[in-house]
């Protein structure tokens, strides 16, 4: 029997069509996506159904038209054989799909840094932070005050689908937000990640972008994105920038959110942190706002390994190619190599007072 398909539902709204060879994507809901650049509804060609994991909106074909005209479901066929005529008089435009490995895409695509504020500061203000971690912090120079205003906690172990339930039940979002997805079961959850160090990484007006966990117990890759990539209605992380201080003329660049806010912390200096020395991609944009509010000036400050370390020495020479090229003032931080990072040589000075930069 011919039916019509979501395609002919796509064309009679005027939504866009997906990227070439997609067979699930993402346009604006109508429901909770204010912004045209906010886009949570997808659509998926090969299942013929859609949804919105911020809302929870979905349904079928008719569904779909329903949802955008306001004509009653049970009207949507006869509106349809009157605009279109019958199914098998539609001309369709071939769109060429390929298998999905999951029924609505890999990832959802991520919602606005207000939302994502918000429901990461909920989330912190759910957890606590573990004695030894507490300890930890403590021996790199942080005091409690600045643990307490940095809001750092201890990944939980236990209990993500409970709190993030409550997170819901409070009229928090958590499609768009990384680290969140939805479970087998439908529910959704955050990400179970080896115990360690919930670090905020936030922008200039200190709206939480992401998060960071400071793993326990690894020697490689120890910092890491709290992140729920290529799971369902998941989330990936971005390689943002960390600002730590007041907005002034002129900040120190450095590598790792959790070096800036220490540096910041212990001197009082305007800290801006990049993931790493080759993760300069939110860089650009975030300098060029900075600028746009005073700023001037840039010392570099990454760890001395930078010298003598061909991958870092690369990346540095990108960096200050781009810094250059954007027409700041720059220059680099050198000091006593018995200490890698600088935040290590401010700490060591003040209990020791030993030498400057």
């Amino acid at each position: 029997m011919e039916m019509f398909h979501i395609t002919d539902i796509i064309s009679i709204l005027g939504l866009p069509y997906p990227p070439i060879g997609q067979a699930s994507y993402y346009v604006q809901c109508p429901c909770c996506d204010e912004k045209p650049y906010k886009k949570h509804l997808n659509i998926n060609l090969k299942k013929e159904v859609f949804r919105c994991p911020r809302c929870g909106v979905s349904g079928g074909i008719f569904d779909l038209y329903s949802l955008y005209t306001g004509v009653p479901r049970d009207q949507v066929l006869r509106v349809l054989v009157d605009r279109l005529g019958t199914p098998s008089q539609v001309k369709r435009p071939k769109i060429k799909v390929e298998p999905m490995s999951n029924d609505f895409g890999v990832e959802c695509p991520i919602t606005d840094i207000e939302s994502r504020h918000a429901t990461y500061s909920a989330l912190l203000d759910k957890l606590s932070l573990a004695k030894d971690h507490r300890e930890n912090l403590l021996r790199r120079g942080l005091k409690e005050a600045d643990i307490e205003r940095l809001g750092y906690k201890t990944t939980p172990v236990v209990g993500m689908a409970s709190i993030a339930k409550q997170l819901q039940m409070d009229g928090l979002y958590l499609a768009g937000v990384p680290g969140f997805y939805r479970s087998d079961s439908g529910t959704w959850t955050f990400m179970q990640e080896r115990r360690g160090i919930l670090i905020p990484v936030r922008n200039a007006d200190g709206l939480i972008q992401g998060l960071q966990i400071r793993r326990d117990n690894v020697q490689r890759r120890k910092f890491r994105w709290f992140s729920s990539t290529e799971q369902k209605d998941g989330c990936k992380a971005e390689g943002w920038t960390h600002f730590a201080g007041v907005i002034s003329s002129q900040l120190v660049l450095t590598e790792g959110p959790m070096k800036a806010d220490i540096i910041n912390a212990l001197s009082g200096l305007t800290v801006l942190a990049v993931p790493g020395v080759n993760s300069l991609t939110h860089l650009q944009i975030t300098l060029e706002t900075l600028r746009e509010r005073g700023l001037r000036e840039i010392k570099t400050a990454f760890d001395m390994d930078f010298s003598t370390n061909i991958h870092v020495q690369n990346g540095f020479n990108h960096l200050l190619a781009l810094l250059d090229e954007m027409g700041f003032r720059f220059g680099t931080y050198i000091w006593d190599p018995r200490y890698k990072g600088l935040d290590d040589f401010i700490w060591a000075q003040k209990n020791n007072n030993e030498g400057g930069i």
